[in-house]
């Protein structure tokens, strides 16, 4: 068990932003004779008593703050904590007051750890008032196993399993993410990973066998019989946690131009291969990365799809072009260009010049 949370706490490093990791976590308590101070920290002496001593104001606090999120910011250093206090006339002065820990980069966004930090404390509390897990004078030798383990497997796994004594929890990061923009009738949804096996509502059921990278909404709507606010709200969700993606709606008059990821596709032999395979009419028959490219480097400002198609004749290469334009807006290599009419002459009401803003 030890070797194994060693590779894990190793590989939590590697391959991963170390600024978005949690660098450490610390029990401190309220000693009846000491004050505040740090009981127990993995890894050691991550957090200095001097440090400690200058911020424990904010980890072991007033009764008005109890059972409350406080995140202190330092320079290096960004702590959430969740400080509780067990009221029992067994302890010294007839109250036991602790706090979990989480450190992070100062940078870092600490607001997904704060549903683990409350579910952790309560999960000791739980143990201190069963068997007076923390307060017996050994809380160093038992925690330092258990936040060993939580450490390495919320950066790794982002959910921990705690079965210590006869009480059990589970712990879970839980990423906040950003409202997705409202969906409009016009855009088209895409799935860019597999739709997760579980019990979603009646409305995704419904809506999802139609979203195939072509269908836009108003469409999408009339075929699952769905009023449209409701496949809007539906899509918004899947956007929401990375099912779906909005890609624009494919026409033979849209234009589309490369950008500098075009440069990936001769590069990144793992791309081409998976845009061989998503943009052939045949998996049977794949075309040829030149063909592929070519066709890419073509797409200019004034460019249309029908100009491509006349010139290429993608079907003769064994390519899909409605594909092929589905590929490369999802991997950043092409984007659409956008026509929009401007003024261009204030000065008169009757006579207004119009001209065409590409963008």
């Amino acid at each position: 068990m030890n070797n194994y949370l060693d590779n894990c706490v190793n590989k939590c490093f590697e391959g991963s932003s170390k600024e978005l990791l949690i660098q450490c976590i610390f029990f401190c308590e309220f000693h009846p004779t000491a004050g505040p101070i740090i009981s127990c920290q993995m890894p050691d002496n991550y957090i200095s008593k001097e440090l400690f001593d200058t911020i424990s104001v904010y980890i072991i606090t007033k009764a008005e703050l109890q059972r409350s999120t406080i995140t202190v910011t330092l320079q290096d250093y960004k702590i959430l904590g969740f400080p509780v206090r067990i009221d029992d006339n067994r302890y010294a002065r007839n109250a036991f007051h602790f706090n979990l820990c989480f450190v992070c980069d100062s940078d870092a966004r600490t607001v997904q750890y704060e549903s683990v930090a409350m579910k952790f404390s309560d999960y000791l509390m739980a143990m201190e008032i069963e068997s007076n897990f923390l307060s017996e004078g050994r809380s160093s030798s038992k925690l330092r196993p258990i936040l060993k383990q939580v450490m390495a497997e919320l950066n790794i796994k982002g959910e921990c399993a705690l079965t210590e004594g006869p009480t059990a929890t589970h712990l879970k990061v839980c990423q906040i993410r950003s409202d997705p923009s409202p969906v409009l009738d016009h855009q088209v949804p895409i799935f860019i990973k597999e739709l997760p096996q579980q019990q979603w509502d009646l409305t995704t059921q419904q809506v999802t066998p139609y979203i195939d990278g072509f269908n836009h909404i108003s469409r999408i709507a009339a075929l699952s019989d769905v009023e449209n606010n409701l496949v809007k709200a539906c899509v918004q969700n899947l956007v929401y946690y990375g099912v779906v993606a909005l890609v624009p709606l494919f026409q033979y008059g849209n234009v589309y131009c490369t950008t500098p990821k075009l440069k990936l596709l001769a590069q990144n032999i793992e791309l081409q291969g998976r845009c061989l395979h998503y943009v052939a009419k045949s998996q049977r028959h794949l075309p040829t990365l030149r063909d592929v490219f070519r066709i890419y480097a073509a797409m200019t400002r004034g460019t249309t799809i029908k100009d491509l198609c006349m010139r290429f004749n993608p079907p003769n290469l064994r390519i899909d072009e409605r594909k092929l334009v589905q590929f490369g807006v999802l991997e950043e290599i092409i984007r659409r260009v956008h026509k929009y009419p401007i003024i261009l002459n204030y000065q008169s009401e009757l006579h207004k010049s119009l001209s065409v803003l590409q963008i």
